[in-house]
């Protein structure tokens, strides 16, 4: 794989888009602790797909949420951009998340009354991007996922794996910096979930979009830039 390398010639390394730094979370459950995370450091290059394994029970959901703004760490650091996530309050997290980050989820989430566009069309209408801007950005996603002939059909009248690559196309609707993907193939039979690992890496590579997903799925060792494994709170290189 190419290494993290800036093209002004220099050679230097580009700065990573996501820095984790000594997180930890600890959950009470009754009088108990319970500790998700025990110190994770993580780095995530821009423009790469980066996969994060680990049994379940082992903190990849809660790591996830917690780079995406949903949730807060008991200690350490999440940079973004080397903006510290510490230092922003609900309404800059969420404009964080509608402009900057998009979410894909292992049950889809989609509106079931709504077409393809509009369940793409919405978000764009919830992140305040005007009328005409949203129908050409949402059409454009669609195509860019292999939907363009699907816009007007119904979830219910779709695959499992086009379901989850119209949810793909809504995270790319708002040109985001990153992407975070929880368990993207965990509904989907081996070959459809192929076929969406091979799209979330066309992602990194058309549009530069840095992808992070969380999965079970060993698949994704054939297709993302660097895999981790979470064990016992802690991340570290798989194999």
């Amino acid at each position: 794989m190419p290494d993290d390398r800036d093209l002004t010639g220099q050679g230097e390394p580009l700065s990573p888009l996501v820095r984790v730094e000594a997180l930890t979370r600890v959950y009470r459950v009754g009088a108990q602790e319970v500790h998700a995370l025990r110190g994770v450091d993580l780095s995530l290059p821009r423009g790469k797909l980066v996969a994060l394994r680990g049994r379940s029970g082992s903190g990849k959901t809660t790591l996830l949420n917690i780079i995406g703004g949903l949730d807060r760490p008991t200690s350490g650091e999440v940079y973004f951009n080397g903006l510290s996530l510490a230092g922003l309050g609900e309404r800059e997290l969420t404009r964080l998340r509608r402009h900057r980050i998009g979410f894909i989820f292992q049950s889809f989430a989609l509106m079931p009354i709504y077409s393809a566009f509009e369940n793409v069309e919405l978000l764009l209408r919830i992140a305040g991007v005007k009328r005409q801007d949203r129908f050409q950005r949402a059409r454009e996603s669609l195509r860019l996922v292999g939907l363009g002939r699907w816009m007007d059909h119904r979830p219910d009248e779709m695959s499992g794996g086009q379901q989850q690559r119209v949810a793909i196309a809504r995270a790319l609707a708002t040109r985001p910096d990153l992407i975070l993907a929880d368990e993207p193939t965990g509904e989907l039979d081996t070959t459809t979930g192929r076929q969406i690992f091979a799209l979330l890496r066309r992602v990194t590579e058309v549009e530069g979009i840095t992808v992070l997903t969380v999965t079970h799925d060993r698949l994704i060792d054939e297709y993302a830039d660097r895999v981790y494994e979470l064990l016992d709170g802690r991340v570290k290189p798989s194999g």
